[in-house]
């Protein structure tokens, strides 16, 4: 996919370091990213975290803050 190019890859993280981290970060240092449906972020979803639905995620590249660390789920 084109999109990674755009990342810096990253390990994957747990639940609970993700919990961790967020904790340990202001909010707005970092962004939360939904890549799920939008009936899925509806009936659930991490307060705070950005929608873009992955196939839709290369044409809204420009939406995410390159200067912050992003958590997708």
């Amino acid at each position: 996919m084109k999109w990674k190019q755009f990342v810096t890859p990253v390990r994957n993280m747990e639940a609970d370091e993700v919990r961790s981290y967020m904790q340990a970060h202001r909010e707005g240092t970092f962004t939360l990213l939904d890549v799920r449906q939008p009936k899925e972020y509806e009936k659930a979803r991490i307060p705070g975290a950005k929608l873009i639905p992955l196939p839709q995620l290369t044409d809204r590249m420009d939406e995410l803050d390159p200067q912050k660390p992003l958590i997708a789920y």
